[in-house]
């Protein structure tokens, strides 16, 4: 790259983290796995993989980020030059998860937009298939969803204006501003629902341990892959956001900072969407596990049906909800680009704003091509993919590059140095021996699961996915670029 960047203090980089950390998973997918993963007792394999597989991940992201200071791509091919295939398939996965991931946001940007005048109507479900999300009826497929579509133009322009600048003017300002911002609104919107009717009802039902379940296996794999996905562990954003780091930084205590307000956020925000949901209960006489969902239909179906009949103060929850989850949404999306462009720009000697210019013209035609009448359908499928398959396995597979194949006993010094936690041969043997045969416990029974259950157009989506990124991943290893700077 044409210059080194920089966060110009910790707190950019812990804000930055956060943001990244905290999406939509935290949002609409954390209450319902509590939920249906044993309640109050799903706390303890959650907490657990927290410990032993959150942590300790996140601490070797940050030490090998923080050591190399370089891209992902560039820093597997100082460990050994055949490795550099996986990085850039790595970064390829994060990169298809950028694109979908704002498309997903789009369908916010239109919801938080109808919130001010409830346009969705009384039929929300009607309203999402039919205007904003689409479905799974192929004969739609041709139809362009023209708000979901200007939207996504519209979010690919901000991504590419926040992501142009240098990462501290950038990144990091945004972040100082949008992740307390995120945390005083949902805190508005939870407070707001425990003073709810019937809010006990839903707190009641998500929390009722059944203790019974902590003997299924399954309950511990819905945690390990929680943490996974809510710490976006493995996904070079912690490495490459580390890379960024002054000196004399606290690597290890700023993993626990980052880690303790995500679980905070998503434990909170766990609470306000069942105590509205409770509200929903009593008020329609529907029992909660008719309710409860996760994902699009909770947010998009569920949640608009609730702000209709709330009255006055619908009307103020409604665009402050959907505000909050574009908030959270945008730091993320920020986080899943960035090792791409840390990586093309490392790779090509391109300025860091002609590589965010190029990855954003891509990606926001990817993305519009995801804006049809089978959006969400098309959309479930990509995700289940890039994130059972792709991203697990390459997880697993740095594990073992890092744990095996480059010596850990050289960042420990630096882990240690300024840190308070201290860390040795415990972390050592979770990094080389437990981390990688629970990843790849998980990766094996999660695909074993996804092609069971996966229809013919499903498994063509999936191989096409794994051919363009062979191909492009080949094709970026073996590029030769110029040794002059572009700038």
């Amino acid at each position: 790259m044409s210059e080194h960047l920089q966060w110009d203090s910790a707190l950019s980089f812990i804000f930055a983290m956060i943001g990244a950390a905290v999406g939509l998973g935290n949002i609409w997918r954390f209450s319902y796995v509590l939920y249906s993963n044993g309640g109050g007792s799903f706390f303890i394999p959650y907490f657990t993989a927290i410990a032993v597989m959150g942590i300790p991940f996140l601490i070797l992201e940050y030490g090998i980020g923080f050591s190399f200071k370089d891209s992902f791509s560039k820093i597997l091919h100082k460990i050994n030059g055949k490795f550099e295939y996986f990085a850039w398939m790595l970064v390829l996965f994060a990169f298809i998860v950028t694109i979908y991931y704002l498309v997903i946001l789009s369908w916010d940007m239109v919801y938080f937009l109808s919130s001010f005048t409830f346009s969705w109507g009384s039929d929300t479900t009607s309203f999402f298939a039919n205007t904003v999300g689409g479905g799974s009826d192929f004969a739609n497929a041709g139809v362009l969803l023209i708000y979901t579509t200007i939207c996504v133009v519209l979010l690919w322009i901000a991504l590419w204006f926040i992501s142009h600048r240098d990462v501290d003017k950038g990144i990091g300002r945004v972040s100082k501003v949008l992740i307390p911002a995120l945390f005083v609104m949902m805190a508005i919107i939870v407070v707001y629902a425990f003073t709810l009717p019937g809010h006990m009802i839903g707190i009641d039902t998500l929390l009722r341990p059944r203790w019974g379940m902590l003997w299924n296996i399954d309950i511990w794999l819905a945690a390990c892959g929680q943490i996974i996905f809510s710490l976006s562990m493995g996904q070079a954003i912690a490495l490459t956001y580390a890379s960024y780091l002054p000196e004399n930084s606290r690597l290890t205590d700023n993993v626990l900072v980052v880690v303790a307000a995500n679980s905070f956020f998503e434990i909170f925000t766990a609470f306000g969407v069942f105590s509205i949901l409770g509200f929903m209960s009593l008020h329609s006489g529907t029992a909660m596990s008719h309710l409860v969902s996760e994902g699009t239909s909770l947010v998009f179906v569920v949640f608009p049906m609730i702000f209709n009949i709330m009255g006055p103060i619908g009307r103020v929850l409604a665009p402050l909800f959907f505000l909050a989850i574009l908030f959270a949404g945008i730091t993320s999306a920020l986080g899943f680009f960035e090792p791409m462009l840390s990586s093309t720009s490392s790779k090509f000697n391109f300025s860091r704003s002609k590589a965010a210019t190029i990855l954003s013209i891509v990606g926001c035609c990817f993305s519009i091509m995801l804006t049809t009448g089978i959006s969400s359908y098309l959309i479930g499928i990509i995700d289940t993919f890039v994130n059972q398959f792709g991203i697990l396995l390459l997880i697993g597979v740095q594990c073992i590059i890092f744990a095996w194949f480059y010596n850990l006993d050289n960042i420990i010094p630096v882990l240690n140095e300024h840190g308070r936690l201290k860390v040795g041969k415990t972390w050592k043997f979770i990094i080389k021996y437990l981390l990688p045969v629970v990843i790849f416990a998980m990766w094996i029974y999660g695909i074993y699961d996804l092609f069971l259950t996966e229809e013919a157009f499903e498994v063509i989506v999936d191989i096409v996915i794994i051919v363009v990124v062979l191909i492009a991943s080949i094709v970026l290893t073996r590029i030769k670029p110029k040794d002059s700077n572009d700038n």
